[in-house]
Formats: structure tokens, sequence, C-alpha cells
């Protein structure tokens, strides 16, 4: 536990150490109890593997971090530690899986160097108009190993994500920075 959270308390005081942890926490928490929504695998036939439970949390949050660009030093900073505290998060999954110390660092920076290729490709496919470049980054990530990839779940895919960053872009930055956060809902 000391591991997951030393990277967190990094250059932060008191009482603003204590809300950082918190946010932090319930932003996390959030996102991985909706990436594990059962209906994205049953409904929609992402994989529900180790890979595809990676490529939805890393879609959730990717939308919470994009929320959160532009809105200040302190949203960055809590971007920041999101994003530290999804790397430890998956570091300490491969290390109960047992794989080795040389494998763990290999696959988490894979991990890590895949998700800024798919920040940048969502970012891009949620600034156009249409669902196309959308779909096609979905195909990629959240389907990369399914073939084929089940009729209609690119499309219900794309709305879900299109229907949660609305959500959020809705939502009071002050909640997400106390930790508190609201996705569309989940296919059922």
């Amino acid at each position: 536990m000391d591991r997951l959270l030393a990277p967190l308390l990094n250059g932060l005081s008191g009482g603003a150490r204590a809300r950082n942890v918190e946010a932090v926490g319930g932003l996390f928490t959030g996102i991985v109890a909706q990436a594990r929504q059962p209906g994205f695998y049953a409904a929609l036939g992402v994989p529900d593997t180790l890979d595809g439970r990676f490529e939805m949390v890393a879609l959730h949050l990717f939308l919470v971090m994009r929320r959160l660009k532009g809105q200040g030093a302190a949203a960055a900073k809590l971007s920041q530690r999101l994003y530290e505290t999804m790397v430890d998060d998956f570091e300490k999954s491969i290390m109960e899986l047992g794989a080795g110390d040389s494998g763990i660092a290999r696959r988490v920076k894979t991990m890590a160097r895949g998700m800024a290729g798919r920040i940048r490709a969502y970012d891009e496919a949620l600034a156009e108009p249409g669902d196309n470049r959308l779909e096609v980054a979905l195909d990629n990530n959240l389907y990369g190993t399914v073939d084929p990839v089940p009729v209609g779940a690119l499309p219900a895919m794309a709305a879900y994500v299109r229907a949660c960053a609305a959500t959020l872009d809705e939502q009071p930055l002050e909640s997400l920075m106390r930790g508190q956060l609201r996705f569309a809902p989940a296919p059922a």
C-alpha cells in the first residue's frame, strides 16, 4: 500500500496531501468500477482478459484526464497522479499474476507507452463530429484481438464514449477535484 501511495504524497503537504490522495483514490476507484461493468464484456464483446480490462480502464482514464485537461495546475497535477496510480495498479496486478521482475518492467513500460498513443487517438477522434475515426480507434484498441468484432459493437461503444465525454463535461470541476465522478450508464 505504501508503494502505491508514495508517488501520490510527493510534493503535497498536510490537508492538501489528504485531499489529493482522497481525490485520486475516488476517481481511480470509479474508473475501475465503471471499466468492470459486465455489459462491456457480455453485450459489446470487449475481451474479458487482462488486455481487455486494461483497455477499458485506459479508455475511462482517458475520459477523466480529458475532462481535467486545461483546467489549471491543480487539475493537471490530479490528472498526473491519476495516471501514475493506473501504472502502479497495473504493475501490482502483473506481479500478482506471477510475472518475473524483468517481465513486469517491460510489460508496464509497453502499457504506459501505448497509453500515450491511445490518448492521442481518442482525443483526436472525439474532436471530430462523426464517429468513423472514433470507431477505428476503438477497433484498434478495445477490439484489437477480436475477429470479427460483434455486429453493432463499435457504433454502440462510440455512442457510449461520446455520452461519457458529455456527462463528464457537464460535471463541475470541483466535484472531480474531490474525487467524485459520474459516467454515462454502462451497456447492460
